[in-house]
Order: C-alpha cells, then sequence, then structure tokens
C-alpha cells in the first residue's frame, strides 16, 4: 500500500519563509558582470600586456595577474607564444596549438582553442574566469585509472578469488 502524504497547514510565518525563498533563487540567477580584480573584460583587453619604460606606474595586464604570470610576461612571450597570440587573437577559427605553457590573456578571451594533450587535441572555448591560467591546464594528460576485480595475472595473494 502507498503512503500517503501527509496535508500541512501553512502558517503566515511558513508562507513568508518560503515567499522569501522564491526571491533570493531569482535574485541569485541574475548575471552578473564578470570582473577581474576590479576591472571590467572590455577595460582589460584594452590594457597593455606589460607597462612600457616611459610609464612604469600605468596599469597593465602583467600587474594585475599572479606573481608567475607577471614574472613570465615580464620576461617577454617565447617565439611559439607570440606566433599562438597573434593567430589567436587575429583569426576567428579554432587554432591548434601544442603550446600549453601559453598563459590565458584579456585579448583572448571568447576564442575557442584546441590544445594537445599527448594524443589528440581537446577543443576550450577561452571565459573570462581563465584569465591567468595557463592553457594546459584545460587539457589534463593523463586518465584516471579504472582497475578490475582480480583475476588471471594477478598477484599470488588475490589469486585464489575465484574466476566467474
Amino acid at each position: 500500500m502507498a503512503r500517503r502524504k501527509k496535508k500541512m497547514f501553512r502558517t503566515p510565518k511558513t508562507a513568508r519563509r518560503e515567499a522569501r525563498k522564491r526571491r533570493s533563487k531569482l535574485a541569485g540567477r541574475r548575471e552578473r558582470e564578470f570582473l577581474y580584480r576590479g576591472y571590467k573584460i572590455d577595460e582589460l583587453k584594452e590594457m597593455p600586456l606589460v607597462a612600457s619604460e616611459e610609464n612604469p606606474d600605468e596599469v597593465s595586464v602583467a600587474s594585475l595577474v599572479p606573481s608567475r604570470v607577471r614574472r613570465s610576461l615580464d620576461t617577454g612571450l617565447t617565439r611559439a607564444q607570440n606566433h599562438l597570440y597573434h593567430r589567436v587573437t587575429s583569426s576567428d577559427r579554432v587554432v591548434k596549438t601544442h603550446c600549453r605553457s601559453m598563459y590565458v590573456l584579456p585579448k583572448m578571451v571568447g576564442k575557442t582553442i584546441a590544445i594537445h594533450n599527448g594524443h589528440k587535441f581537446i577543443e576550450v572555448e577561452l571565459r573570462e574566469q581563465m584569465i591567468g591560467h595557463a592553457l594546459g591546464e584545460f587539457a589534463p594528460t593523463r586518465r584516471s585509472v579504472t582497475h578490475t576485480g582480480p583475476g588471471v595475472g594477478a598477484t599470488r595473494s588475490s589469486k585464489h578469488v575465484a574466476l566467474k
């Protein structure tokens, strides 16, 4: 026999509580504008990558990103990274790359890149939240191991498990 659900009477207090929950869910669903260290994505795209020697106090992308990325940008992009950066920013097509050490920069946001993981290319759409992260982080090179049960070829201790 199926159990019947008890009918509950709503008190004014529970009605107010449920209405408050509904309102909070609606407010939580609103799309907030993305800010990276207090700057909008359009402002970030207008900034230079590195501050110029004439104006070292100028706000640049390198001054906003974490220290590891900043040090890499201060030394300058490698030849492969520079080539990839110009290909990504100038083209609207999917760009394939083996350069996993390249960091996601503001001008690359919104583009799609195919990153090589050692086996195949994995397409990744670059979003605002990815700024300052290396491309290799989004194309894992190792697969998770799934072990099967013991059986033929197993160790001595587990050989005595009956095979099905």
